[in-house]
């Protein structure tokens, strides 16, 4: 793990933690990195309630409710598989937020619609999705390292915007 990622899992952590929220986690290419990073923090027990690393379309749809229709017009690689990922995360984990990850790490799978290094992010709420596409190939290993370092970015990003009190001006 990364020192980046454990900054950013202990703000993370610090957020969810004081309002009492709960986060989980919905990885396809990533799988289970985002997790990892998160149950790090001392504590992360009290507000990490698990994982879905559905890295088949099979597991997209049965366990977070991805649209099969949508797989098979748009495939795993797009911004609505992420959307709906998250959503699918936090009804079946039943948790207040969760992160997605869905794309093509590498070296192969990619094709000239979705090349290799194209990796959807999103997080949020049920009713608040925020979405990041990522689509640089830096090589298998840091597609993955960048995407989840990133996805734990937006996330804090969001919390920062829909948690922390805002001052008066």
């Amino acid at each position: 793990m990364n020192f980046e990622n454990k900054i950013l899992s202990r703000e993370i952590s610090r957020l969810i933690w004081e309002k009492e929220k709960t986060i989980g986690t919905a990885e396809s290419c990533t799988g289970g990195r985002i997790a990892e990073a998160l149950v790090l923090v001392p504590g992360a027990s009290n507000y990490f309630k698990g994982s879905i690393v559905s890295y088949t379309n099979e597991i997209k749809e049965r366990l977070l409710g991805v649209s099969h229709d949508v797989l098979e017009e748009k495939t795993a690689v797009c911004e609505e598989v992420a959307v709906a990922m998250v959503k699918g995360a936090i009804k079946t984990l039943q948790v207040d937020y969760a992160i997605s990850a869905t794309g093509i790490a590498g070296p192969g799978g990619g094709t000239p619609e979705h090349p290799v290094g194209t990796i959807w992010l999103a997080c949020g709420s049920a009713d608040d999705v925020v979405t990041l596409k990522l689509d640089e190939d830096r090589g298998r290993a840091l597609n993955l390292s960048h995407a989840t370092t990133t996805a734990l970015q937006l996330f804090l990003d969001y919390l920062k915007t829909h948690l922390e009190p805002t001052e008066e001006k």
